[in-house]
């Protein structure tokens, strides 16, 4: 009988800044999410999430954004960062073992764009060819809450959320885009 020997991959975890001086991504060797995206605000949303829920036990956490195998963590201003990023590596290498990349619609808050509108899947088109790879790049994404009279209602997830460019440049970036391609006259407001 041979005996053999299993393997553990070690998760490695760069942590790599981004344009939101409160928000860091951390770059795993291994999957956060086979699909979609997933956003938590507070330590309620992310209960059915063990790396979620851990995440926010580390004081200063204010966000948590998972997106394929980035974990994006925004936090207060008065956080010490190389605490944080102690903190937060230390709960990805012990959690990852019990966390399930493969997460339920529910936890996710995932959407299905079969029920949009006509309006609402050509916005989404649009947003997902020009803007959203910037901004999974840079550890956020943009989600569509609404439209209507000709207004984008949006809501910034992950690093984006408190970012200062999200509310000025990124925003008029995004309705320039949505004007040359979708309508002249829309205009996009954050939530």
């Amino acid at each position: 009988m041979n005996n053999q020997e299993n393997t553990v991959q070690e998760t490695l975890v760069k942590v790599q800044p981004t344009p939101n001086p409160t928000a860091w991504k951390y770059v795993l060797n291994k999957p956060v999410l086979n699909d979609g995206k997933a956003t938590y605000s507070n330590i309620e949303e992310a209960k059915h999430n063990i790396m979620a829920s851990s995440l926010f036990d580390i004081p200063g956490v204010r966000q948590v954004h998972f997106f394929q195998n980035v974990i994006t963590v925004t936090f207060f201003f008065d956080v010490d960062a190389e605490n944080l990023h102690s903190d937060v590596i230390s709960v990805i290498q012990t959690r990852i073992a019990v966390h399930n990349p493969n997460q339920t619609v529910l936890d996710e808050k995932k959407k299905s764009r079969e029920g949009l509108s006509p309006e609402l899947q050509k916005i989404e088109e649009i947003l997902d060819r020009t803007v959203r790879p910037g901004l999974q790049g840079d550890g956020g994404d943009i989600a569509i809450v609404k439209y209507e009279e000709n207004k984008v209602y949006v809501f910034y997830e992950g690093a984006c959320g408190t970012c200062p460019s999200s509310t000025t440049g990124t925003l008029m970036a995004i309705e320039g885009i949505l004007r040359d391609e979708f309508h002249p006259e829309v205009e996009v407001v954050p939530i």
